[in-house]
Parts: C-alpha cells; sequence; structure tokens
C-alpha cells in the first residue's frame, strides 16, 4: 500500500468537522459509480439538443459521481454538511499537483448548475454548446477517476 501524505491533513479536516465520514472502502462501488458516471454523460449527449438543461445536469452529476467514487474506494464519503464543493476539494487535494487542470472544470460545472438550479429566472439559459464543450471535460474527470482508483490508499 502506497504511503498516503498529499492532502492527508485536508481529509483530515474535513472528517474532524464532520464534512466527510468514512464508510467501508469499497473498490466495487467504486466502479459502479464509475459505470453510472459513463450511462449519465451518454444520457447527456443525447439529450443535449433536445434539453440542454437537464443535458447540463447530467453531465454535472457525472462528474461528480466519478469523483465520489475515488472517496469511496478509499472508504471516504461527503455528508450532507460537506455538499457536493467538498467532493471537489477532498479529490483535488490529493491529486493536485499534477491533476488540478483536469479537475477545476468541475467546480465551474458546480457554480453553474447552482445557478440554474436554484436561480433559473436570473441565470442565462444553458445551450446545447455549452453542454457540448463541457462533456469532454467531463469524460477526462472520468478517465482520471479510473486511473486514480487502483492507485489511491484506503484511509
Amino acid at each position: 500500500m502506497p504511503q498516503w501524505n498529499q492532502g492527508r491533513e485536508r481529509i483530515d479536516a474535513f472528517i474532524a468537522r464532520g464534512a466527510i465520514e468514512h464508510v467501508p472502502a469499497s473498490r466495487e462501488a467504486a466502479e459502479a459509480e464509475l459505470v453510472r458516471a459513463r450511462t449519465h454523460l451518454a444520457s447527456a449527449r443525447q439529450l443535449q439538443d433536445t434539453d440542454p438543461e437537464g443535458a447540463y445536469t447530467l453531465a454535472y452529476d457525472s462528474a461528480r459521481r466519478a469523483l465520489a467514487a475515488v472517496l469511496q474506494n478509499q472508504g471516504l464519503r461527503v455528508t450532507s454538511r460537506g455538499g457536493h464543493v467538498t467532493v471537489y476539494e477532498a479529490v483535488l487535494a490529493q491529486l493536485d499537483p499534477p491533476l488540478g487542470p483536469i479537475l477545476r472544470p468541475f467546480n465551474r460545472m458546480r457554480a453553474r448548475r447552482n445557478e440554474v438550479a436554484y436561480r433559473s429566472t436570473e441565470a442565462p439559459p444553458v445551450t446545447a454548446e455549452d453542454v457540448a464543450a463541457d462533456v469532454p471535460k467531463v469524460l477526462a474527470l472520468i478517465e482520471v477517476a479510473e486511473k486514480a482508483i487502483p492507485n489511491m490508499p484506503r484511509y
């Protein structure tokens, strides 16, 4: 098992404040989440022209599931106190450097998805082009998760 140093203090702090909790580490559950992530992304591609807002939500959820899979494999789960931003921050703490440029689009997508979901009358509408622009970024996140899971130490 590799020595885990990068991001350890940040994960410990999330646990101490109740933003992350321990769960049974499960490679099988993590891989099932990655399958769901790929399914959501495929659905987003199919819907992008007819329901761009729904497609964007699916693409975002695909990215969130991929990042959550990394944590599930480690025996960690974000609580409602931590929220989606903690999923991102926990994985970023452990994988950046070097993978920050691939991971950072998630936070922008999270903010955009929240804007649409919670302030839809004020937010500009999501377009098919928005979805098409972010699908490759989500795919890159899924691929990072698939590569990271076998190499990430358990908590």
